[in-house]
């Protein structure tokens, strides 16, 4: 984010969120190793070379370390087997130093990732991706949610406080953003809908909508005259554009310059969801160590 917007009231400043987030998780977790001898663990396994997937995986590994926590990566290269990796997966699952496990994705093309999904243990899912958990999300149970909408979702309540009543529309209907981002939104009592690539006038729809969440992967589609004035605007999108000379820059799913001239509050694309993932990924690691051992967490986590 520029310094400018960094003054902006309207901005909703996910990099300072998240720092306040994982200095709660480092005391939750303190209070865990001394209190039952508990050293909550994340295991991480990465396929391939993909330059982007192992930016994510050394952040992922610091941030864990930093928190308190153990970090354990595994990293294989790009022609491992669907077999192979179902035979690592199931080391962690039965490892009882790791209460989370999560393989970053996308795998190579010879592995079926929702096979990898499925072979986790629910319990130690913390990317929420298992049919367990999104099961458990829709009907109320106690589950690991998302990393990427419970931090959205913890970033309107602050914002916001009780969400209770107001229209919320989600753009996008995929299972790792849209779908969960709408459970957790109708959790919270809001009138969700969802809209998504056949959805007919699609900017009349978004205009009803106290909070729009946009994860539909097409960059600066929400336009501000899309917006109804003061609505909260939660930008999911990461899209990298070319441009002229081979020079690219990072664009979101919503227009900043005329969605921010309208919105009550608007996350930036550097700085706002993204740094929410990775600090609820730890989140949810340390809910799993503590539910094992029948811990109660500090509220707001």
């Amino acid at each position: 984010m520029s310094d400018r917007t960094l003054t902006d009231p309207k901005v909703i400043d996910g990099k300072a969120f998240a720092a306040k987030l994982r200095e709660k998780i480092a005391r939750q977790v303190k209070a865990l190793k001394e209190q039952h001898g508990i050293t909550p663990g994340l295991a991480v396994v990465l396929v391939g070379e993909d330059p982007a997937s192992k930016v994510y995986v050394r952040n992922k590994g610091e941030q864990t370390k930093e928190s308190g926590m153990a970090s354990f990566e595994h990293k294989l290269p790009t022609t491992t087997t669907q077999a192979e990796l179902l035979a690592l997966i199931d080391q962690p699952n039965k490892d009882p130093k790791v209460n989370g496990i999560l393989c970053q994705l996308p795998v190579p093309k010879q592995i079926d990732p929702q096979a990898i999904i499925n072979a986790i243990d629910p319990d130690k899912d913390v990317d929420g991706f298992h049919v367990v958990n999104a099961g458990r999300l829709a009907t109320g149970g106690q589950g690991l949610v998302p990393c990427t909408p419970y931090g959205c979702l913890l970033l309107l309540k602050d914002r916001l406080g009780d969400l209770a009543g107001k229209h919320a529309v989600v753009i996008g209907r995929s299972n790792i953003v849209g779908k969960p981002m709408a459970q957790l939104l109708l959790n919270e009592s809001c009138t969700v809908t969802i809209a998504h690539s056949r959805t007919r006038d699609l900017p009349a729809e978004v205009r009803r909508a106290d909070i729009v969440v946009a994860a539909v992967g097409r960059p600066e589609m929400v336009k501000g005259d899309w917006l109804k004035p003061g609505a909260t605007v939660i930008d999911v999108g990461t899209n990298r554009i070319m441009g002229e000379g081979g020079n690219s820059h990072l664009a979101g799913d919503v227009d900043f310059a005329s969605a921010s001239a309208v919105a009550g509050a608007i996350t930036p694309v550097r700085g706002g969801v993204g740094p929410m993932t990775i600090a609820c990924l730890i989140r949810n690691t340390m809910v799993s160590a503590a539910r094992r051992e029948g811990y109660e967490l500090a509220e707001g986590l």
